[in-house]
């Protein structure tokens, strides 16, 4: 059985790495899942997911400032909202994962968590999530 579920993320900075584990596991909890898969697709071409360490902000802050060295907010672009650098970070963080679920939450490594990435904020956004029993 598949259950559907949306998470509103509120993005205050124009970039950002925005824990969402607890909000996750919040909304496994709710609909009484205690072994299966969370899949999680972030309907937005700014914006992505992924898994990274929770534990040392310096991580995310350490990835954003590397991609604004790969992929600079001010270069060469054609698209004319201005906003390119955002959707190429967006498509490298990609838009969709999977995370097996057990006891009731994700099942993430020791230092893991889950991020939405912000590339073209602040703005309101939202993560569908399918959590699938088994």
């Amino acid at each position: 059985m598949l259950k559907r579920h949306v998470l509103a993320v509120n993005s205050g900075r124009a970039q950002a790495f925005i824990d969402i584990t607890d909000g996750v596991n919040a909304l496994i909890s709710k609909a009484k899942m205690q072994q299966g898969l969370c899949h999680l697709f972030v309907p937005h071409t700014t914006a992505g997911i992924t898994v990274n360490e929770n534990c040392d902000p310096d991580v995310a802050r350490d990835i954003l400032a590397t991609l604004d060295q790969l992929v600079p907010i001010h270069g060469n672009y054609r698209h004319a909202e201005g906003n390119s650098h955002a959707h190429l970070k967006a498509s490298l963080m990609g838009h969709a994962l999977s995370v097996p679920i057990e006891g009731g939450k994700l099942l993430l490594g020791t230092w893991q968590g889950l991020y939405f990435t912000e590339f073209d904020g602040p703005r309101a956004r939202k993560v569908i999530l399918t959590l699938s029993e088994g």
